[in-house]
């Protein structure tokens, strides 16, 4: 069994919100091919949105042709739009969850969905949460700063809290990187995710969430931005060792390393040598299957490089699907 856990969708029929002369996320068809849409804002995005963004049918089709046996949707990033006045940023929210749900609805036990919130006001974003759940969303997604704010912020620390007193996990997505003025434009973009992610990443593990959170379900995506290759330097500052050996010298709470394997990580599994740091740090109960589907294609059969691996079956099984329901807080399925 293999379960998606990022993949994303957008709306084919999103009106804008607000009568601002820069409307939020919205979508147009495109003039010269039906099947496509047109995520647009007033900012200049024009992103071309192939059907399989927001049709039921396709996304069947591409779990078929993949070899995915479920899938878990969650808004495409530039639809978690941050810079819009709060009221339009959770009418936006609701728009995009409904449209989730109705996706999902066609094949509920292949497609499993995320909401959003709007990150922009934390108070606002903090009691939408409870509209995500009553929506019947398994989870829900925000980015790696909430506009501009570190999660790991303690202005965020009433956020979490009533996600993990709703029982609702939270996918961490990396985008709006604070820092794109000190990279090239044109070929940094792919390297800014990443970084941004590994700052948000950061800013949980070492922000004192994990102690006042105990029980809150996150899984960072794209493998926490690079995180499994961080946290050894950051487990010697901590305990004075290498190769995660016992602190030789006082110490003050848990190693970075022991608290970011309190989290969840996904990873495109393209490249087995990425794939076996993130086992060796993180550790195989950790890790799912994240694709970007269809921001980015899948392998075919998706997951080909991580069966390649050779791994145990227990560590394989937990990777492909159990990872996912613990994440998601569901009984997995006997198989």
């Amino acid at each position: 069994m293999l379960i998606d856990l990022h993949a994303h969708v957008i709306p084919g029929e999103l009106e804008p919100v607000g009568s601002g002369d820069q409307p939020g996320p919205h979508t147009e068809h495109s003039a010269d091919d039906e099947t496509i849409r047109l995520l647009v804002n007033g900012r200049g995005m024009r992103f071309p949105a192939s059907r399989y963004f927001f049709s039921s049918e396709a996304r069947l089709e591409a779990l078929e042709a993949n070899g995915v046996d479920a899938e878990v949707v969650s808004p495409m990033p530039p639809l978690l739009d941050y810079t819009l006045p709060a009221a339009e940023g959770r009418e936006l929210s609701r728009r995009v969850n409904e449209f989730v749900v109705q996706i999902c609805q066609a094949a509920p036990d292949r497609m499993l969905g995320m909401g959003m919130v709007p990150m922009q006001d934390l108070e606002l974003a903090t009691k939408e949460l409870a509209e995500v759940k009553a929506l019947g969303l398994r989870a829900v997604e925000i980015t790696s700063n909430a506009a501009g704010i570190s999660i790991g912020d303690e202005r965020c620390y009433e956020f979490f809290a009533e996600a993990e007193r709703l029982d609702l996990p939270v996918l961490v997505h990396a985008t709006a990187p604070t820092f794109m003025d000190r990279l090239p434009r044109a070929s940094g973009a792919s390297f800014a995710v990443l970084i941004e992610q590994a700052v948000g990443a950061t800013s949980v593990i070492m922000g004192g969430l994990p102690e006042r959170c105990p029980n809150l379900r996150l899984c960072f995506t794209h493998g926490g931005g690079g995180i499994a290759a961080m946290v050894a330097r950051a487990h010697y500052f901590w305990g004075g060792t290498w190769d995660e050996a016992p602190a030789e010298r006082p110490t003050e709470g848990p190693s970075p390393a022991e608290v970011a394997r309190r989290y969840f990580y996904d990873a495109h599994p393209i490249d087995h040598r990425v794939f076996r740091l993130m086992i060796d740090t993180l550790g195989a109960g950790q890790l799912v299957v994240g694709t970007d589907f269809p921001a980015m294609p899948r392998e075919e059969p998706c997951g080909r490089t991580l069966y390649g691996m050779d791994l145990p079956a227990e560590e394989l099984d937990q990777i492909t699907w159990t990872n996912a329901f613990r994440f998601l807080g569901i009984e997995p399925p006997a198989r």
